[in-house]
């Protein structure tokens, strides 16, 4: 019985950490948001880009990223890694590239720049990424959920990911808190 247990916890870790390989490494945590408008990802190599830009008909990528955080963690963005993307991004015809470079918990100026580039009909489909597309990536795609399609922030919270539950986007956790207390620009509003 024991070694059926070990057998079948060893196939759930293999399954596991294949999937999470193949997000990480392979798919650079890409994912539609909303199907033909909004992508989130990790960041995709600049050799790489060409091909998602290309498969969704993406007309501009927002970045999250800066250099210099000092959280080798979280954000463990490097200059170099920027400028290659944005130079592989000026060789696409068409495509617009954004820096919005924010922190986990975005700032003001980082929100109104983010609402100047989702408020033009003519940026989309957009590709949002960070680092690891885990984080702001998915910040960013909850508030698009929130402002442009209506989502509830609770709900929109607990679209990030699979289990919220002991993540950065759990409740009493400041993304979780983030986003279960946003109110959206129209109810700020009234």
């Amino acid at each position: 019985m024991k070694k059926k247990i070990l057998i079948l916890v060893i196939v759930i870790g293999a399954i596991f950490g294949g999937k999470y390989y193949y997000d990480m490494n392979l798919n650079h945590n890409f994912e539609t948001i909303t199907e033909g408008k909004v992508y989130k990802s990790g960041v995709i190599p600049p050799d790489e880009l060409p091909k998602y830009i290309k498969e969704h008909n993406i007309k501009s990528v927002v970045d999250l990223r800066f250099p210099g955080t000092g959280d080798d963690v979280n954000n463990p963005e490097i200059p170099a890694e920027l400028t290659a993307e944005k130079e592989a991004i000026a060789k696409l015809d068409g495509i617009n590239y954004f820096n919005n470079g924010s922190d986990q918990v975005p700032k003001e100026h980082n929100l109104k720049m983010f609402f100047e580039i989702m408020d033009n009909p003519d940026n989309y489909p957009v590709l949002i990424h960070c680092y690891h597309g885990v984080g702001r990536a998915e910040m960013y795609s909850a508030l698009y959920r929130i402002e442009y399609e209506g989502m509830d922030p609770n709900e929109a919270r607990q679209n990030t990911r699979f289990l919220t539950k002991w993540s950065s986007f759990d409740l009493g956790k400041p993304k979780g808190d983030y986003l279960f207390n946003y109110k959206s620009r129209k109810d700020s509003l009234k």
